[in-house]
């Protein structure tokens, strides 16, 4: 209804998909926003981007050393997006690699398009300079060609191990390879993952790497990867450490000088009255013990110095225990 009671005119169908359209081309309009807002952006993870550059870093001379070539590895970008829209839209023919994540006890993928695995394969069997790869659509892989993207996977997933060591110790580990999206579902269909796509180039010959982690899989170290990169340290404050041990230098403690100890029975205890003697087993050159608390740190000798009583150490007994 109208504001002066009339009957609003109903919109056909093709003024429905105009309106569409528009909102559309403006950026999804307010429904796309309210479907994209449980998204997490992947900028409020800064260390992660440290992590990837790492990875590029150690691919280049990882890929170099696998394939005797000259290899160039670049980071095409890194975007948020939920598992089921990236599934969907997997480029066909791929090798998809599912590795699992055993200290954080979940899981990633791996895939590696059909451009990058005819080159492996050319480049590992000899192939020659100058020449594109020979790709035959249409066939599925053979155990050749699987065996040689499972070498590629199994260096792409150690490098990766060794860029998220400064974050947390974790291995990525292996565990198979799947040509069909529906038999590498590692997640939920809603679940917000991060995608970053690498593209490598050899040569005349190439293609992309394109590794997917859900975020359920970067809890364990979501803290972490929450930090600012602050040099090599990946987060940590040198100054505020260095603080900190001067401080510990200079922290007054109390040191107790045992002279002897021994078992009472409780009974004992509670009938002790002012004046009554305890005897103790130690004599003049019996050594005492420093202790801190309870922690026993030296053992040494009693004596006096001037009008004070003294003790002088003799043995250290933290080493003892340790040992």
């Amino acid at each position: 209804m109208t504001a002066n009671g009339d009957e609003a005119p109903i919109l056909d169908q093709a003024e429905i998909d105009a309106l569409l359209e528009d909102a559309a081309a403006e950026g999804g309009g307010g429904l796309q926003r309210i479907v994209s807002a449980g998204l997490v952006a992947y900028e409020r993870l800064p260390m992660l981007e440290i992590v990837f550059d790492r990875l590029v870093r150690a691919m280049s001379g990882s890929l170099r050393n696998l394939t005797s070539d000259n290899v160039d590895v670049s980071l095409e970008g890194m975007v948020s997006l939920r598992f089921g829209d990236y599934l969907g839209g997997v480029p066909q023919p791929a090798m998809l690699a599912v590795f699992k994540v055993e200290e954080w006890d979940n899981y990633g993928l791996l895939v590696v398009d059909s451009a990058l695995i005819y080159s492996v394969v050319d480049v590992l069997l000899g192939g020659r300079r100058g020449t594109a790869a020979m790709r035959i659509e249409g066939r599925p892989y053979t155990s050749i060609e699987r065996t040689l993207v499972e070498r590629l996977v199994a260096v792409v997933l150690q490098d990766l191990s060794e860029a998220f060591q400064p974050v947390s110790p974790v291995r990525f580990r292996f565990e198979r390879l799947e040509v069909n999206p529906r038999f590498a579902a590692i997640s939920r269909a809603s679940n917000a993952c991060v995608l970053s796509r690498f593209r490598v180039d050899m040569e005349d010959r190439g293609g992309r790497i394109e590794l997917l982690l859900p975020y359920a899989t970067l809890e364990p170290v979501r803290e972490t990867l929450l930090q600012q990169f602050m040099g090599e340290k990946l987060g940590r404050d040198s100054i505020w450490e260095t603080h900190l041990a001067e401080e510990l230098r200079l922290t007054d403690l109390t040191l107790d000088v045992v002279l002897d100890e021994q078992t009472m029975p409780l009974s004992s205890v509670l009938s002790l009255r002012r004046g009554d003697r305890i005897t103790l087993d130690a004599t003049p050159e019996t050594p005492v013990k420093l202790r801190c608390n309870d922690v026993a740190l030296f053992e040494g000798d009693l004596g006096r110095r001037k009008d004070r009583l003294a003790v002088r150490i003799t043995r250290e007994l933290r080493e003892a225990a340790e040992a």
